[in-house]
């Protein structure tokens, strides 16, 4: 099992988009700046999370979030509207 999950930063208006096996683990990670792309954004709320069969899919559903704004735009206006928690 692999998830898709958003990160809002605390301190900035900064969103993340990654790929997780572990997402307890990966969520620690960010949190205590193991993560270099990410370190100066912490700490970090989860927002959003999906849950994808393999890596693949996972990757894919990442690379389209990542590269297309719209959907992007429409996914961060879901959540603020308390439609996805």
């Amino acid at each position: 099992m692999f998830y898709l999950y958003i990160l809002k930063s605390k301190i900035k208006d900064w969103h993340y988009i990654g790929i997780t096996k572990d997402l307890n683990n990966r969520l620690m990670e960010h949190n205590t700046g193991e993560v270099r792309s990410t370190k100066a954004y912490k700490p970090f709320k989860l927002i959003l999370t999906e849950k994808f069969a393999d890596k693949t899919s996972a990757r894919k559903r990442e690379i389209f979030l990542k590269k297309t704004s719209k959907a992007r735009k429409e996914i961060f206006k879901k959540i603020n509207n308390g439609a996805i928690v």
